[in-house]
């Protein structure tokens, strides 16, 4: 047993008052003469003694309540550790307000559970200690020290928040805001589920800190997440089925059955059907809808899950274009198989343009650039396409029988697409087509069909072939190949295209959907969804306001089910949506994002103002949307592994150590004895009440 104020063990010596006290009292008798004093005698002598007995107990109990109270000011513990705090501390305690906190503990979520163990640590301490209060929103404010009772305020204001950090980046922020202050006494408390994916507290390596990890457990770990989704061709057609593919993920040890998915687009929810996912697995599914109008969509897809809600909703925004824009570049003239293979699709429009009368600043108006037998092509114009694959246009090029190789291969080099060899006027007859790539994945509803391939009568060779082979000859020699450059490709035909040297254009179920196809695969595929807390970039077109406004604006929509979404997940556990604790609605989340103008685009970034998922529509004016864009809530949260106190345990540097407790126990009391031991001083003063009850006791009920 040791003493934190040992100073206070020298009042022990008040305990002589009551000794001499009781040495020189001396009762005085009146005496009274009687004729026979015998039995008097005897009376006397036997009161004496009870008197005697009586005075001795009322003088041990005063001795031993003045030592009571003597131990309790010197505050006696049994030490847990090897070293005892004295002095004002420095506190911080860091409240995992992650979406993971919304799992159930018995009957309530686990963050109010925190938020309660976060109130107990901090009434452990004294009203001279400072505190530091930390979520994952890495506010500003709490990057200082602050009293008690501004601490226990600050603990009522923590909502659920979407930003999710790994715990040692939170320990080094507990660790700059305690260094800020004079108290050498530093403790961290860090209350969390300790989710795998983010308890990395063993790459925090500050020894002189003494670090407390509170564990939080969830009754059930049970969550199924709709992770993401993507549409299987890039441009969605008007009037044409669109297929969205969804990825779910069932992240319990249980099977999941009849899970109940939907879409909502345009303002309607449609039910997709019932899923079942087995255990720790993922599903992919398929959702077919029909685009009836341009512009901007807004779709959400929903599953049925509780009690972890906020993956349960995934937002996009996509863009649907009137017509589709090609351009031809011809060198001897127009092409009449290029002009009416377009002239009957109402959703493709096609431009032709010679080689001379090029404006290179339109080729971000098309989608696919098709060099028509072109003799030759020059250096600008090959720096030009290759700037336009590479922003997402695609480029198919035919080459002129009478093609000068130098120009070509110089054009093919940027491309790295290997050497253009000479012409060869030698009859071959295509073999093989390639139904895996996406030019002609889908097209063909029996690929095994004897399907009528093109025929050439020369061609050029292209050595070596590095490309991806979409039309091959018997040899195994490509008559059309595929060069990847950034978001877009080179398709280049070893062929010409004149009708005297290859039957493509007259073989209609080839070429016609060949040339739909890229022009499709050329559109460049605009994000149709983001993730909140990452540093996405937004981009979209420059446009000049008529009135000089220069500060583009994001805007929440409060409409088509986004705000009532959020309500729905906030208000979950009986809280109202709140944006860093403040509460909030969906018409005030309008912000201004970090921008920049790049010619004709604006690239933008909301960085940390962006905080409930949904739809966002860019604004110059408020009367016009420019674009849209759809947030959701990152997905790291969604797996509910989190590691047992057994492997939190393993491998902590000295300073360090779990506090799990269950969660009826005294945490106050927990943090006390962490901090100094088992004490006493409670004991002493409770016994030394006890003896004063005794004393009293002795004096009024002991009749002598």
């Amino acid at each position: 047993m040791q003493f934190l104020f040992p100073a206070f063990l020298s009042a022990i010596a008040v305990i002589s008052i009551p000794i001499i006290i009781h040495l020189f009292y001396f009762r005085r008798f009146k005496r009274v003469y009687f004729t026979n004093v015998r039995f008097l005698k005897e009376v006397k002598e036997e009161t004496s003694n009870r008197q005697k007995l009586r005075n001795l107990l009322v003088l041990l109990m005063r001795c031993l309540a003045i030592a009571a109270m003597v131990l309790a000011f010197a505050q006696p513990f049994i030490p847990l550790s090897s070293g005892v705090k004295k002095g004002e501390r420095a506190v911080s305690v860091f409240v995992d307000n992650s979406f993971s906190m919304n799992a159930l503990s018995k009957d309530a979520p686990l963050l109010e559970l925190a938020k309660q163990r976060a109130r107990d640590i901090i009434s452990a301490y004294g009203v001279e200690d400072r505190f530091q209060v930390l979520t994952n929103d890495f506010e500003g404010r709490d990057q200082r020290l602050i009293s008690k009772e501004d601490a226990l305020a600050r603990i009522e204001e923590i909502r659920t928040s979407p930003s999710s950090r790994e715990l040692s980046k939170a320990l080094t922020r507990q660790q700059q805001c305690l260094n800020t202050g004079k108290q050498e006494n530093k403790t961290a408390f860090v209350v969390s589920d300790f989710q795998a994916n983010i308890a990395d507290v063993a790459n925090f390596r500050d020894t002189l800190i003494e670090v407390n990890l509170v564990p939080m457990r969830a009754v059930q770990e049970r969550n199924v997440s709709v992770d993401s989704a993507w549409f299987e061709s890039p441009v969605q057609i008007l009037n044409q089925p669109a297929k969205l593919l969804v990825k779910l993920s069932n992240r319990s040890d249980d099977d999941a059955t009849d899970l109940r998915l939907s879409l909502r687009h345009d303002g309607q929810t449609k039910p997709v059907g019932a899923i079942s996912i087995p255990a720790r697995s993922t599903r992919l599914d398929t959702v077919s809808f029909t685009i009836l109008h341009p512009g901007w969509h807004e779709a959400r897809l929903s599953v049925t899950d509780y009690p972890v809600q906020f993956d349960d909703d995934y937002y996009l925004a996509f863009y649907v274009a009137e017509r589709i824009n090609v351009l031809a570049v011809n060198g001897s003239g127009e092409n009449k198989f290029l002009d009416n293979a377009f002239l009957g699709a109402k959703y493709f429009h096609l431009d032709n343009a010679g080689v001379g009368a090029l404006d290179y600043s339109k080729f971000a108006d098309y989608q696919l650039v098709i060099l028509n037998e072109l003799p030759i092509v020059s250096s600008g114009l090959a720096t030009e396409l290759k700037a336009f694959c590479q922003n997402g246009g695609n480029v198919l090029a035919f080459p002129s029988q009478t093609a000068d190789l130098n120009s070509y291969n110089a054009f093919l080099g940027i491309f790295a697409a290997g050497n253009l060899g000479a012409y060869e006027p030698t009859p071959r007859q295509t073999s093989q087509i390639n139904t895996e790539e996406y030019v002609f994945r889908d097209v063909f509803l029996n690929k095994s069909a004897n399907l009528r391939l093109p025929n050439t009568q020369g061609n050029f060779k292209i050595a070596p072939a590095r490309g991806e082979q979409i039309l091959t000859y018997r040899d195994g020699s490509s008559l059309l190949s595929k060069f990847t450059q950034g978001e877009g490709a080179l398709y280049f035909s070893a062929a010409p295209l004149n009708e005297q040297v290859s039957d493509l254009v007259r073989n209609g179920e080839v070429f016609v959907p060949m040339l739909f196809k890229m022009a499709i695969a050329g559109t460049k595929g605009r994000q149709i969804a983001y993730t909140i807390g990452k540093d996405e970039v937004l981009e979209a077109k420059h446009k000049v306001s008529a009135s000089g406004e220069m500060n583009y604006k994001l805007k929440l929509v409060p409409e088509g089910g986004a705000s009532t979404t959020n309500d729905q997940q906030s208000t979950a556990n009986g809280q109202k949506p709140t944006v860093n604790g403040q509460q909030s609605t969906a018409n005030s989340q309008e912000f201004i994002p970090e921008q920049r103008i790049l010619g004709s685009r604006v690239l933008l970034t909301p960085g940390t103002q962006m905080h409930d998922a949904g739809w966002y529509q860019l604004h110059l004016q408020s009367d016009s949307t420019l674009a849209e864009f759809a947030f959701n809530y990152d997905r790291k949260e969604s797996n509910l592994a989190f590691k047992t106190d057994e492997a939190l345990a393993e491998g902590l540097p000295k300073n360090m150590k779990v506090l799990a407790t269950n969660a009826e126990a005294n945490f106050s009391q927990v943090v006390d004895e962490q901090e100094r031991g088992i004490v006493l001083w409670r004991w002493c003063v409770v016994f030394a009440l006890l003896f004063l009850a005794l004393e009293v006791l002795f004096l009024r009920l002991w009749k002598v």
